[in-house]
């Protein structure tokens, strides 16, 4: 499997062997996406090659209106592969490449350097100079360069799937709807950095992510979820927040594991961890005293326990 970093990157070894290829920012790999690289799958028998870009468009195009980003490049790239691509090509994205003619980028990308024989998009996908392309153009240039295009409608159960309606779930903290349209819980990942320790102190050791805000985080407040560290899944009763019971200013997902022992002075410092958040289940709050915190903290654990077992 290979992943290119950008256009020229690709252009040295352009594909000799045809593929069937499919394009889109893909941020978040949801279902609809996942949807797209299946049809590509099954369009031929030559290998899949999902197209994507980097950075998204819009921050280059308006960086004003650039969306909160669901997934990083790498985690992106993983979830291409994990869902039916044999490679993974990354566009940089840049003003030289915003300016391409639609036939022009059909021409560079899709028939001289990948040798598509099938091309799978989202139906309302656009593409090249003020996104003057669109399915019946890619159609028209497609069957004068010998390759068959499929537009398919990203359907969900009540509006189509779309990176967008993730981010709005996210935003709400409706993780469970917002899992409906990944296919999987929404995640949060970074480095761990160490702490105030007071979790340690009060029992509840947590692993500290600082929020990165170009990445779709939840509203403050307490959830059921997991943390992937690598080689195992565990789970968590997770804080998005600054702690006003002490009043922090610092935002941070802090994720204490539960029902794990062995794992209460797992050493995380400085290593990438995701956080899955599975379900919100209180709005953050400062407390009067301590013991009423931990009083909380100890229901917090318990209703993950029963989150997480129910969905098991």
């Amino acid at each position: 499997m290979t992943t290119w970093r950008d256009l020229d990157g690709a252009a040295t070894e352009p594909r000799q062997q045809p593929a069937a290829v499919t394009i889109g920012v893909f941020d978040g790999v949801h279902r609809g996406h996942q949807a797209v690289l299946a049809a590509a799958r099954a369009a031929s028998g030559a290998p899949v090659v999902a197209v994507t870009f980097e950075p998204h468009p819009l921050a280059v195009l308006a960086p004003d209106r650039e969306p909160p980003r669901l997934t990083t490049i790498e985690r992106r790239i993983e979830l291409l592969h994990a869902h039916g691509a044999d490679e993974v090509r990354v566009l940089a994205f840049d003003q030289e490449m915003a300016a391409w003619d639609p036939t022009d980028f059909v021409t560079r990308v899709l028939v001289e350097e990948l040798r598509a024989t099938d091309v799978v998009v989202g139906e309302n996908f656009r593409f090249g100079a003020k996104a003057a392309g669109d399915l019946e153009l890619l159609r028209s240039v497609g069957g004068e360069s010998g390759f068959r295009t499929t537009g398919l409608a990203l359907d969900g159960r009540t509006e189509p799937y779309s990176s967008t309606l993730v981010r709005q779930h996210v935003a709400a903290g409706r993780m469970a709807e917002a899992a409906a349209v990944l296919g999987r819980p929404h995640e949060v990942s970074g480095v761990v950095v160490e702490g105030d320790k007071r979790g340690r102190e009060l029992g509840f050791p947590t692993a500290n992510v600082p929020v990165d805000d170009t990445y779709a985080v939840p509203p403050d407040g307490v959830y059921a979820g997991r943390v992937d560290i690598g080689d195992e899944v565990l789970p968590a009763a997770i804080s998005v927040g600054s702690n006003p019971t002490f009043d922090g200013t610092e935002r941070r997902v802090e994720s204490y594991v539960i029902d794990q022992p062995q794992h209460g002075s797992l050493d995380l410092y400085g290593r990438t961890i995701r956080v899955e958040l599975v379900r919100r289940l209180r709005g953050m709050e400062a407390f009067d005293t301590v013991d009423a915190l931990v009083a909380q903290m100890h229901d917090d654990v318990n209703d993950t326990r029963a989150v997480l077992a129910e969905l098991s």
